[in-house]
């Protein structure tokens, strides 16, 4: 019997050359995430990551707020999609900048409508798996827990995994998954009672660090 706490990463760098850093908010949100735990004593037998660079630096920072070393085992299965692979499977032309509220709202219509079009099986966005093989990715992950691990587990990892994760042990469809996946928040915590057989859902995208620091909330 454990729990596990699966996190997204703290803000990332929308908008950039390269999303996949950190923004030094995000690494501020992950820091007092680790903080959040060490004051009410939260400890961890063991930890996941995906392989990205905002999955670990995330982890990094809850460490250093922690105050702790405890390595963490990197798996691919819990990477993201590509966001932009899956809007050009369904609108090849070149987009703007998505730097005002008009076409940050076009980029979010696109991304819905593209990954509704890859759940199911209509297109498939160039260099990405299948949707069943990236569910399928979420899915041992799920099972490397409850078969290897016990006590509190930490995961770090992306809106489209833990979305997932929660879909699959809710029995949700592909849209609600899409739902799920656009309310997580950076740096957020959703919990899973776990044990060898099954896993239930305690809370979802939580920000219990974040509550006297609203201006920190963030959802990319």
């Amino acid at each position: 019997m454990g729990t596990l706490y699966l996190v997204r990463h703290g803000q990332a760098s929308f908008g950039a050359a390269n999303y996949d850093q950190l923004s030094p908010l995000g690494e501020r949100q992950s820091q007092l995430l680790g903080q959040h735990f060490k004051r009410h004593g939260v400890t961890f037998s063991s930890a996941l990551t995906g392989t990205l660079k905002r999955h670990t630096q995330t982890y990094t920072g809850i460490c250093d707020g922690m105050g702790t070393a405890l390595s963490a085992l990197a798996l691919p299965g819990l990477n993201e999609y590509l966001p932009e692979a899956v809007i050009a499977a369904i609108h090849p032309q070149p987009l703007a900048k998505p730097d005002t509220p008009e076409t940050y709202r076009q980029h979010f219509r696109l991304l819905r409508d593209g990954l509704s079009a890859w759940m199911a099986g209509t297109v498939q966005p160039a260099g990405m798996l299948t949707y069943a093989e990236f569910t399928q990715g979420i899915s041992h992950a799920l099972a490397h827990v409850r078969n290897q691990c016990d006590g509190n587990v930490l995961l770090a990892s992306s809106g489209g995994p833990i979305a997932c994760a929660v879909a699959q042990v809710l029995g949700c469809g592909p849209e609600a998954t899409i739902e799920l996946n656009f309310r997580l928040r950076n740096s957020a915590v959703t919990e899973l009672v776990f044990n060898p057989k099954r896993l239930h859902l305690l809370t979802f995208n939580t920000l219990p660090h974040l509550q006297d620091r609203p201006d920190w909330v963030t959802f990319t």
